[in-house]
């Protein structure tokens, strides 16, 4: 039997203040209604004062608005059954970012981290009735552009799109605690938003109040789950309490008896939990969370009380020596885990605009492409507990950067005791998510230092020592400080790309990222290396590589509707492409080096989404191959924050590009992979099952019309969670006097009573393959929420691409192969009548771009 707990109503009130708030311009005098949470920028929109700063070149036109100071005020209500309590707060869940808070023109707040949250007692400062909030955002710029003349040298930030805001070279947002992809990056917008970000509450309460609860997974396995509940309670005044924590899957309660003191209070008590359900990565398990309540009460009666889903597993990141180096793996519930997955950045510009739904689809779009990991980077936000819940819930692990990517910081003084405070919120905010894996410092900010020549740069200056300590201080001694205070179980690596050692360089190849740590290497696309390279370059843990392409043209033409903008040179599409000329020509070259020249601007897209589907595959294989050396790898980039091109899977409005299709089969739990190797044909299968799986391999060798000219069948056993070779022959055996470019190697496993797995591979560049002309034919049946669309060609079709007007659809599977002889069934959800549908319906392959 279930011990039950009385059912009290909790004594903590709590009600959202996102009623009737007015925003102005300090120098202006009309105010207008205002939308909390929100950001400037959207309210402006909403009245339509500025234009939407994401369509064709209206960026431009809002560059002022970051200059400006703002003000945004309301009337609090108090209710009744609040206004008796003896402690009134207000919690502000975030403020963007430099904001005076005054309540009947006190000033009670000054807020200047828009990664904290604040809480302040306003009972001193109420009135009866008609208490006025308001709250002062102070310029980001025009505070910080004085700390920026102030230094003797320039901190490094080059992402920091200055000049674009009308401020010259003053990259000054290494200065405020704010998301640095709002000043600009090389795939956003400058956009410096200010803002009630995230809610604000009123809350009231007497006696005491659980203010943390913390279920610290001491010793984790099948059998058996130690767990230390702490619970910090602030308590106004001494007296007794009883904590008591339940859970529904349990029969038993943990109760502990003590005396609260005046001030903060914490409360432990030791839980064990006999053969527990573990939680388990996507494609793995049950992703099973335990709801844990945990119940203060004083004097019998219930004052506070805190629902917690605690996913029980045990997660060890195990970077130890062996032959080559250092491992760099996680392990997961006693189990080597290869992480597949992306890196993942904030998903608009306007962060109040990321709705449940938004955060749900992202997620989904993960799960649904077999990943298991995401790593949030160092220039966004520690995103909404909306967005780790999700995570919890679909088996997502998160890669968790703390907010320093590519700069060099001011970390001193008071600077850097705000920096302590907000790790130490957002590490206690976060660590009961059994998806958090690693704590990571920063990103790129070590490599940027020995590679990029920062340090060569400083030491001209004189200033290298000085600012070398300043970063080594902040992410080798006060991040893992708080780490290991309070998430003490938890992983922290200091930098990504990082091998291990501080003062050491990290360059492709050398000691320190590789054989030892994380590695980011962008041989391919910065540094031209071919898309082959992919299959020779290693690393134990590959946690950033990409490769830039457009959106489809259906979602250009949300952006850039306009015929004069359709070439990718125009201004509305350079624009919309932050990595500049420099960019588009490096997707000019690849394209060219790779493909053919796309005979228009739709084609030119079409081809380069291919492209960058074809080099993301080539990159996933690699690596998966490469198991147990390499046992992770994260592309760049999972989503985009505005229209853009970009190194992203799926654009803004989430259609997915031909990278993100691809990528679900380069992620599948059984990976079937032909590769040539050093003149043989290898054939790996990788499985990242937990136990052996029985079926059917078979290699065949196919002209471009059909014609099978080599075949081999076996059947095999392939080994739990490995990689290995299951069928090896020279290459000259399998072509036997065809030419490399008349062929195409297709490869199959087909377990038991299961569907098959297949996979296409090439054994040249595209370039040099005459693809025949293909006609493909269609058969439309109506399905629920759309249609099934069967597919077939008289000749091998490369890349088919389906399309119907607008976005508002999805397809289930796009830019594939369609081999003659055999047919694909695709669902598409659409709105469309069938006679529409039919009549949109376009579809074309690789030989029709040309």
């Amino acid at each position: 039997m279930i011990l039950s707990v009385p059912c009290l109503a909790s004594g903590v009130i709590k009600k959202e203040v996102n009623k009737n708030w007015t925003f102005k311009q300090v120098r202006g005098n009309n105010w207008y209604p205002a939308t909390v949470p929100g950001v400037v920028h959207t309210d402006l929109i909403h009245n339509k004062i500025i234009e939407d700063p994401f369509f064709r070149l209206n960026e431009r036109g809002v560059q002022w608005v970051d200059k400006e100071d703002w003000i945004y005020k309301t009337i609090l209500e108090i209710p009744a059954d609040l206004s008796g309590k003896e402690n009134i707060q207000l919690h502000f869940k975030g403020l963007d970012t430099y904001a005076d808070v005054y309540l009947n023109d006190s000033l009670i707040l000054k807020a200047n981290n828009m990664f904290r949250e604040w809480t302040v007692n306003i009972k001193p400062f109420l009135k009866k009735d008609g208490n006025e909030l308001r709250i002062y955002f102070h310029s980001p710029l025009k505070i910080d552009i004085p700390k920026w003349d102030a230094l003797p040298y320039q901190n490094e930030a080059g992402n920091d799109q200055s000049e674009n805001g009308g401020v010259f070279n003053k990259k000054v947002s290494v200065f405020a605690r704010k998301a640095g992809y709002h000043y600009g990056w090389d795939w956003g917008p400058r956009l410096v938003t200010s803002g009630i970000w995230r809610p604000v509450y009123l809350e009231g309460w007497n006696d005491a109040r659980i203010t943390n609860v913390f279920y610290r997974q001491d010793n984790v396995n099948k059998k058996k789950a130690e767990l230390k509940a702490q619970v910090e309670v602030l308590a106004d005044k001494e007296g007794e309490a009883t904590l008591t924590i339940h859970t529904p899957d349990v029969k038993k309660a943990w109760t502990e008896v003590t005396t609260l003191h005046k001030g903060i209070n914490t409360i432990e008590t030791n839980m064990v939990i006999t053969n527990p359900e573990l939680w388990w990565t996507n494609g793995l398990g049950k992703q099973y969370l335990y709801p844990f309540t945990a119940e203060l009460a004083i004097n019998g009666k219930l004052a506070d009380s805190e629902l917690t889903q605690i996913g029980i597993r045990s997660l060890k990141v195990i970077n130890k020596p062996d032959e080559a180096g250092h491992t760099f793996y996680l392990e997961l519930n006693g189990v080597p885990v290869f992480m597949k997955g992306a890196n993942y950045i904030p998903s608009d510009n306007f962060l109040p605009r990321v709705t449940k739904e938004k955060y749900e689809r992202t997620i989904l779009d993960a799960v649904n492409v077999n990943m298991n990991m995401l790593r949030i980077w160092g220039g966004g936000i520690y995103e909404n507990d909306e967005f780790y819940n999700l995570c919890d819930k679909y088996g997502i692990l998160i890669w968790q950067d703390f907010m320093f990517a590519c700069s060099t910081f001011p970390a001193k003084g008071e600077l850097l005791d705000n920096i302590r405070q907000e790790a130490i919120e957002n590490v206690q905010r976060l660590r009961n998510h059994p998806c958090i894996a690693i704590w990571c410092g920063n990103n790129e900010c070590h490599t940027a230092w020995f590679n990029w020549g920062w340090d060569r740069q400083y030491k001209k200056l004189g200033f290298a020592d000085e600012i070398r300590s300043m970063q080594k201080n902040l992410f080798h001694d006060v991040l893992a400080q708080v780490v290991t205070e309070n998430d003490p179980t938890a992983f922290y690596w200091p930098s990504s790309p990082y091998g291990g050692n501080p003062d050491a360089k990290c360059e492709s190849g050398t000691a320190n990222w590789n054989p030892n740590g994380d590695g980011h290497y962008w041989g391919v696309w910065h540094a031209k290396d071919s898309i082959a390279n992919y299959n020779v370059i290693r690393a134990r843990f590959f946690s950033e590589y990409g490769f830039q392409a457009f959106p489809e043209y259906q979602s250009v033409l949300k952006y850039a509707p306009e015929e004069r903008d359709h070439n990718i040179y125009s201004d509305v599409m350079m624009a919309h492409q932050r990595g500049g000329s420099h960019a588009n020509s490096l997707i000019e070259w690849y394209l060219l080096n790779e493909y053919r020249k796309p005979k228009d601007f739709p084609n030119f897209l079409y081809m380069g989404l291919l492209l960058q589907g074809d080099a993301i595959k080539t990159a996933i294989e690699a690596h998966r191959r490469d198991m147990p050396y390499c046992m992770g790898t994260l592309f760049w980039q999972h989503n985009d924050c505005w229209p853009v091109a970009s190194w992203s899977s799926r654009d803004y409005y989430g259609r997915w590009k031909a990278q993100h299709y691809f990528s679900k089969k380069a992620f599948n739990d059984i990976l079937v992979s032909p590769i040539t190797q050093e003149d043989k044909l290898n054939v790996y299968v990788v499985s990242d099952r937990l136990k052996a799986t029985k079926g059917k391999l078979e290699v065949r060798l196919i002209d471009l019309t059909g014609n099978i000219l080599f075949e081999y069948t076996k059947s095999i056993t392939v080994p739990a969670n490995t990689s290995k070779i299951q069928y090896s022959t020279p290459l000259a055996n399998v072509l036997k006097g065809k030419k490399a470019n008349e062929v195409v190697v297709n490869a199959r496993f087909t377990p038991s009573k299961e569907q098959e797995i297949s996979n296409n591979y090439f054994l040249t560049r595209f370039k040099d393959i005459d693809f025949p002309k293909a006609t493909i034919s269609t058969d439309i049946v109506a399905a629920k929420d759309g249609f099934n669309i069967t597919l077939s060609s008289d000749v091998f079709a490369r890349g088919v691409f389906m399309s119907i007007n607008g976005i508002d659809n999805f397809f289930s599977d796009n830019y594939f192969d369609l081999l003659p002889g055999e047919s694909r069934t695709i669902h598409v959800t659409s709105s469309l009548d069938q006679e529409a549908f039919a009549k949109q319906l376009k579809v074309q392959s690789i030989c029709d771009a040309y």
